[in-house]
């Protein structure tokens, strides 16, 4: 079955970064669009970004744009997400999913606090 376990989330000052990671396995990862979203405390989930199954292509909610990158290591069965300039904004549990622009976590996720 799908499996997907986020991990490189902890306790970041603003202005600092993290690099999260999700490994996959269960499906063909390297024809599968990804997708990270977050869920803030006491919030709904929100999508974050999407990157196509290549690696060619990705989106991003405008808000995160240039602070965020997604890639990808289909070799490795891997989603990564590189945050860069964090704010308290970005508090929240980090989740990876197998779909494009789609809001859903199935996994356990990976917790992101941003506080000084």
């Amino acid at each position: 079955q799908v499996q997907l376990v986020e991990s490189g989330g902890g306790f970041v000052q603003p202005g600092g970064s993290l690099r999260l990671a999700c490994v996959a396995s269960g499906f063909n990862f390297g024809i599968s669009a990804m997708t990270w979203v977050r869920q803030a405390p006491g919030k709904g989930l929100e999508w974050v970004s999407s990157i196509s199954r290549d690696g060619s292509g990705s989106v991003y909610l405008d808000s995160l744009k240039g602070r965020f990158t997604i890639s990808r290591d289909n070799a490795k069965n891997t989603l990564y997400l590189e945050m860069n300039n964090l704010t308290t904004d970005d508090t929240a549990f980090y989740f990876c999913a197998k779909c494009w622009r789609c809001t859903e976590a199935r996994g356990r996720g990976t917790q992101v606090i941003v506080s000084s």
